[in-house]
């Protein structure tokens, strides 16, 4: 990355050119959490993501300028929320065994996505607490529950961000949420003590980095969080570490859409394990593809139903 001097108007600002091609939106997807979401926003400008860095808080500007990005930071943590661009864009992820030339489906796809990268964030706790929010909910609860205590916790972000932005607020501020804040957001007993025990070893969490890209080690230790599953810590270790493997046992629509796309029927974990075998090691890969080549399952069956926890 090159990086031009900082003014007043624009903390930091640098720009990076990545060897492969990069879609800013089909590499950051896995961050998105709605229209209503504080910590990130899409415009005509680019992405607008704010960031709790280790050296404080940050927002980020991402914009696509032909082959390169344009990298913009606000806020103390602006060093560190430029150093980590190539990584959030898929720099360091190996790609280079991954082979879907004999399954026609994943050809197609992997031809049509070519910009498809494996994300890191390199921050633990925001990933994982993101991941306790969904736990055995509809998207649509969790969405809610996000925004409405971020909104309510998070502090404003720093620089020209658009309205309404707030930054992922720190482990102790977690800690410190009564009950009946919890309550109101539709956030269960169960979910609000594993995301205070999750803040409670946040620094702990951080460390499983230094692991590397996810794996057997760094799945147990964010499944000793009491609260924390195979669920759970798999949808952690992808977002958070670029784990290219991790496979999100336990969700309630995931088998099914493998099932139908790979070969034309619903499978169950079981089965959808046995459909990723041959891509051991980028079964995140497979699933990330899916996902971006547009596939959608038939619609039938039964649906998830919304809980309203406020009325308990």
């Amino acid at each position: 990355m090159e990086t031009v001097a900082a003014t007043d108007a624009v903390p930091l600002r640098s720009t990076y050119a990545p060897t492969s091609p990069v879609s800013l939106r089909l590499t950051l997807r896995p961050l998105n959490r709605g229209g209503q979401d504080p910590t990130m926003v899409w415009d005509d400008s680019g992405v607008w993501r704010t960031m709790p860095t280790p050296i404080g808080p940050a927002t980020l500007h991402l914009a696509q300028r032909g082959g390169t990005v344009v990298a913009t930071a606000w806020g103390a943590g602006a060093e560190w929320a430029v150093a980590s661009v190539p990584e959030l864009l898929g720099h360091g992820d190996d790609a280079g065994e991954f082979d879907v030339s004999g399954n026609p489906f994943l050809r197609d796809a992997h031809r049509r996505t070519p910009g498809l990268r494996l994300l890191r964030t390199g921050l633990v706790f925001e990933m994982l607490l993101a991941a306790v929010l969904e736990q055995k909910v509809t998207g649509k609860e969790a969405r809610r529950a996000w925004s409405q205590l971020i909104r309510a916790h998070g502090e404003p972000a720093p620089g020209p961000a658009p309205a309404g932005m707030r930054v992922f607020p720190a482990p102790q501020v977690w800690r410190m949420i009564p009950s009946w804040e919890w309550h109101r957001a539709g956030v269960g007993p169960q979910r609000s003590r594993t995301a205070i025990a999750a803040a409670s070893v946040a620094a702990g969490l951080e460390r499983t980095l230094d692991l590397g890209r996810g794996g057997p080690e760094v799945i147990a230790r964010l499944r000793s969080v009491p609260g924390v599953g195979i669920w759970t810590a798999a949808e952690t270790s992808q977002r958070a570490h670029g784990d290219p493997d991790s496979v999100s046992l336990g969700d309630y629509h995931l088998p099914s859409v493998v099932g139908w796309a790979l070969i034309g029927k619903s499978v169950d974990d079981d089965g959808m394990l046995e459909l990723l075998s041959p891509w051991a090691g980028h079964r995140q890969r497979v699933m990330r593809l899916i996902e971006s080549s547009g596939f959608a399952k038939p619609r039938f069956g039964p649906r998830m139903t919304i809980q309203d926890h406020r009325a308990h």
